[in-house]
């Protein structure tokens, strides 16, 4: 069995908790790329993470070695303004090396269930990640696994429907799949958190208490209290 292991970690500004993930994502892969030849990275969508990304553009890192993911996607077009890899594209990778061979969109513009088979058979030969960056809703979702949805681990990615935020179609990986990884940030900001991570500490089930991998997870915190 798994034993769960939470490192909470308060910030006092926005701006330390950006450098704090940027610099624990570059040792990251400083560490991959040092031990096993590459770098596999989930990401995240969101504010936080889109700030982290602006800072990771301007640092001279063997990008040639990073393989990028994602946690989630929304079921829009390609170039819809909502879309997490847009954001991502627009922000970092742009600017930077990645061969777009190791750039790994998740095709939600197909549907939620052709684009879920399609990422899950992309991610089929795809071991152990070396880093998931996860947000925390207010209701305690992370990714796209929301509360009070049958959670299926059936495959690597599942479609998810009737989503309580919109657009109501998405796709994420399963929690199986997200615990598969040596490393977990919660990126966690805005005291509209506040009731999640109560809920998280006291051991209140919530869909981001589901994330176990096997070194546990760090939560870096910005505007919520740690009671």
């Amino acid at each position: 069995m798994q034993t769960k292991h939470t490192r909470w970690k308060r910030f006092e500004s926005i701006e330390c908790l950006r450098h704090g993930v940027c610099e624990a994502i570059v040792k990251s892969a400083d560490e991959a790329i040092a031990e096993r030849g590459q770098f596999s990275i989930v990401l995240a969508g969101g504010n936080t993470p889109r700030a982290v990304y602006r800072l990771l553009r301007e640092l001279d890192l063997d990008w040639s070695k990073w393989h990028i993911y994602h946690g989630d996607e929304r079921c829009l077009p390609v170039n819809h303004e909502d879309r997490n890899s847009l954001m991502v594209e627009q922000v970092w990778l742009h600017y930077v090396n990645i061969p777009a061979s190791q750039i790994h969109d998740i095709p939600a513009e197909l549907g939620a269930i052709a684009g879920a088979k399609a990422y899950a058979q992309t991610l089929r030969d795809v071991s152990t990640f070396d880093m998931v960056l996860l947000g925390l809703g207010e209701d305690g979702h992370t990714a796209s696994l929301f509360p009070g949805h049958l959670l299926d681990n059936s495959a690597d990615a599942v479609p998810v429907f009737n989503s309580p935020k919109p657009p109501a179609e998405r796709i994420s990986l399963s929690q199986n799949r997200l615990n598969n990884t040596r490393q977990v940030i919660f990126i966690v900001t805005g005291s509209g958190k506040q009731a999640a991570v109560d809920n998280w500490r006291n051991g209140i089930t919530i869909p981001a208490t589901l994330i176990t991998p096997k070194n546990g997870v760090d939560v870096y915190c910005y505007e919520v209290e740690l009671k």
